[in-house]
């Protein structure tokens, strides 16, 4: 392995996850990323003395962080800061109606059992389940390479197996009938990018790292994590080169011996992807890409987002860190992601005001907000169209939490569908990836490894294990180790 040369395409988490891995064992290891940041879609924007985190703001699970960071015998206290938000979030079900999500799970308990008599001892059956579900998860299944079925049947898994073929929706019923209490169990598998009914339930672990784990804030927000990461890999011996955009990779054969990007060529003995698989492929020649267009969009993709980041000349109240507006029809909102493929009537919404915790995010005085819009992914993206929504939710964001705002925007900017295409080659402008639903399980998702080039692997939210920041440092654990092997 010595002085094999790595070239790792795009510097996001599991490529950055991957080069630790792959230095580590001794790989001359290249990060080659279009941009001029790295970190991925966890950039940030910076503005008039606001700070915004583009792309993800939850650091749930925390365990998966610091096993990263360990393997190196390092904590992620040696990279950047973390504290635990309380509350974790806020949900608004309607006017001034809200829940606060404690970081104390009894706490929890307590407010469920306020809202639905019994609620309370049926939450910590359901969590008590969750947490099973979650070991079983991150301390194997989520480890493995999804080359073949037997590496997830086992007598553990075997015992669960109702909760491969049931779902989320259809558990949390089970136990809870309280509108406002399903939504906050339903909630998290977002993060996984499907809808609760496609959801399967031994994917309730997301609620065991919600209302148990608890949700943090790393300090200057989620691009630290990203550059505490790349910090580590610089340490390792890992060269990072931003603005160097792939244009071609070049075979001989069924082997890629040299990448082509905008401004030099490189030369490798294995290429791995942790740009979008679908366009990593384009750059293919036909007959040695794996997946056709047909077999991607036949694909069920985990939504993509509008985004606004807004300055305000005031700081804002009676909201959290995190505040989730579910205000309107969930199933509706989720019917036009995944059924009807149009953008929502009324749509839910969340938002992010970092600065109420973090002075870091906006000036003395002022807020930071961060507001998201889940949409169907290749939907038509036009300024007209996000304008109309900023009105629609900064309209609702008043009414719900009683105050003006409008009139105390300094600024807004907003991302999207079209944004997430140029910037990331993001098919259909997906925001998170594929999503997990049974049939895009494990062995069911695209490979890590070529099955038609030799040294090519892929690696990131289309592949194993799938959506979300831990899933994929996970990712580029997983695939350094299948490279290691071959």
């Amino acid at each position: 392995m010595k002085n094999k040369e790595v070239i790792i395409i795009g510097a996001g988490f599991s490529s950055l996850s991957a080069s630790c891995y792959l230095a580590k064992a001794g790989y001359n290891v290249t990060i080659l990323e279009k941009n001029n940041h790295i970190g991925g879609r966890a950039q940030q924007l910076h503005k008039d003395g606001f700070v915004f985190d583009m792309g993800p703001t939850f650091y749930w699970m925390p365990d998966v962080f610091d096993k990263f960071f360990n393997d190196f015998g390092k904590q992620t206290s040696d990279y950047y800061q973390i504290t635990q938000l309380d509350p974790g979030y806020k949900v608004y079900a309607d006017v001034m109606s809200s829940m606060n999500i404690a970081a104390n799970f009894k706490t929890i308990v307590n407010t469920f059992e306020e809202k639905e008599k019994g609620s309370g001892d049926k939450l910590k059956k359901f969590i008590a389940d969750a947490e099973e579900n979650y070991n079983l998860a991150i301390k194997d299944l989520v480890y493995q390479p999804g080359e073949n079925i037997f590496e997830i049947i086992t007598p553990k898994t075997a015992l669960k197996v109702g909760a491969f073929f049931s779902n989320i929706k259809s558990q949390v019923a089970k136990y809870i009938k309280h509108p406002e209490l399903k939504q906050i169990l339903e909630f998290p598998v977002l993060f996984l990018g499907a809808k609760p009914e496609t959801t399967p339930g031994f994917y309730n672990f997301m609620n065991y790292a919600d209302l148990k784990l608890g949700t943090w804030h790393p300090k200057k927000g989620m691009h630290q994590v990203a550059v505490g990461m790349a910090n580590l890999a610089k340490e390792l011996g890992v060269k990072i080169i931003c603005k160097e955009n792939i244009t071609n990779i070049n075979l001989e054969k069924n082997k890629v011996n040299t990448v082509t990007t905008t401004n030099n060529e490189y030369n490798c003995d294995i290429l791995l992807s942790g740009a979008d698989y679908h366009f990593t492929e384009t750059l293919l020649p036909r007959k040695y890409r794996q997946y056709s267009e047909e077999y991607w969009n036949k694909k069920t993709f985990a939504p993509s987002a509008l985004l606004f980041y807004v300055g305000f000349n005031k700081k804002l109240a009676n909201v959290s860190h995190h505040t989730l507006f579910f205000d309107t029809d969930f199933n509706e909102h989720a019917k036009s992601i995944y059924n009807t493929l149009t953008w929502p009537e009324k749509p839910l919404f969340y938002a992010s005001f970092p600065s109420i915790t973090d002075d870091y995010f906006a000036p003395e005085g002022k807020e930071s907000g961060t507001f998201l819009i889940p949409i169907a992914p290749g939907i038509e993206d036009t300024p007209a169209i996000r304008e109309k929504y900023f009105n629609i939710i900064i309209k609702r964001l008043e009414k719900i939490t009683n105050q003006n705002i409008v009139d105390f925007v300094s600024f807004k900017e907003s991302y999207c569908i079209n944004d997430f295409k140029e910037q990331f080659n993001s098919y259909k402008g997906n925001a998170y990836g594929l999503a997990n639903t049974l049939l895009q399980t494990h062995i069911l998702r695209p490979k890590l490894k070529s099955k038609k080039i030799s040294n090519l692997y892929f690696t990131g939210q289309l592949t194993v294990p799938g959506p979300g920041v831990p899933p994929a440092i996970i990712s580029g654990e997983i695939v350094s180790e299948l490279i290691k092997k071959n």
